[in-house]
């Protein structure tokens, strides 16, 4: 068996050559990526459904706009809570506050059981996401040799963009490379 390079912590971005309607121009972050597969949430998609329609304990911590968001087409009726807590771990010290387990960075999953008052002095942002994306063994890696989706470092402010709608285009532009020329692909090329 081949070893996998983790893509933990990643941004998947969708290519405009990718087909699945699931994930056009979708943004996942990979909370958990290795030969077992991999398991991530799409940043951009926000649901007309309010965070204190279906977590109300929840709602006061959740960043604008706050709203649940799809993170993909697995398990819809199941919430995960992704949020940033500012400052970082320090070896040998169990920093993380409870309730919160480290992905990568200062990016996390909230423990949606645990009381809301045991983070809310930590959190810096919080977002809730009904479902997630979710990849069999090899089968992201396929995905990716057949030129589906961008590998792109995370930034911390990806997983609380107020302006979710235009995060495809936002996350290509930072780009300093031929990337940030993809972020003015037309929505539909065949009026161009």
């Amino acid at each position: 068996m081949t070893e996998v390079s983790s893509l933990t912590g990643r941004l998947l971005v969708a290519t405009p050559a990718l087909a699945d309607p699931n994930f056009d121009r979708a943004v996942v972050l990979l909370l958990d990526h290795d030969a077992e597969g991999s398991l991530g949430v799409v940043l951009n998609r926000p649901t007309p459904v309010g965070v204190g329609d279906v977590l109300l304990p929840w709602a006061p911590l959740a960043g604008a706009p706050q709203v649940v968001f799809q993170g993909g087409p697995v398990s819809l009726d199941s919430a995960l809570g992704l949020a940033v807590v500012p400052g970082e771990a320090r070896d040998g010290e169990d920093a993380d506050p409870l309730g919160w387990r480290r992905v990568h960075g200062a990016i996390g999953l909230v423990d949606l059981e645990a009381p809301p008052e045991l983070l809310a002095a930590e959190l810096g942002s919080l977002r809730i996401f009904a479902g997630y994306s979710g990849w069999g063994p090899g089968q992201l890696e396929k995905e990716l040799v057949e030129g589906a989706w961008y590998v792109i470092e995370s930034e911390p402010g990806d997983v609380s963009s107020p302006d979710p709608e235009q995060l495809w285009r936002s996350v290509l532009r930072r780009q300093r490379n031929e990337l940030a020329m993809v972020a003015t692909y037309p929505d539909d090329p065949s009026l161009n």
